[in-house]
């Protein structure tokens, strides 16, 4: 399955991510995830997977912001077209590690973490 990747780009998409509850924490980076409503009723939309990123100043200096994101975008192109389902919305969150982190290491914590949160998503806690 080979689903479109499109971006979250105003704050009220990141907002409704996070309020979701899903996530999952990985040395690297968080991956925060929300089932999108198919709101305009348009049915090419149910096929685009949204993601967002964020790298606070915590994580560095602009340099090594920059250089989280471009990694975990590396990352997302080739572990979520493969993975993820279509219809949802994720954030990615990078953390001062996945600065040094091993990009194979990366990749299969990406793998897991989707893993889960589509097994989370499946066998509700409640």
């Amino acid at each position: 399955m080979n689903a479109v990747l499109g971006k979250l780009k105003k704050r009220p998409q990141f907002l409704k991510v996070s309020v979701s509850g899903e996530k999952w924490i990985t040395p690297g980076f968080i991956l925060q995830m929300c089932v999108r409503e198919n709101i305009d009723n348009n049915p090419n939309t149910d096929e685009i997977i949204r993601i967002g990123y964020l790298v606070s100043k915590k994580v560095g200096c602009a340099v090594a912001r920059n250089r989280v994101k471009r990694r975990l975008q590396a990352a997302v192109t080739k572990v979520f077209s493969s993975c993820a389902r279509p219809g949802r919305d994720y954030v990615l969150i990078g953390r001062r590690n996945a600065y040094n982190r091993p990009f194979k290491s990366l990749l299969s914590d990406m793998k897991w973490a989707l893993k889960n949160l589509d097994a989370q998503l499946d066998n509700p806690k409640y």
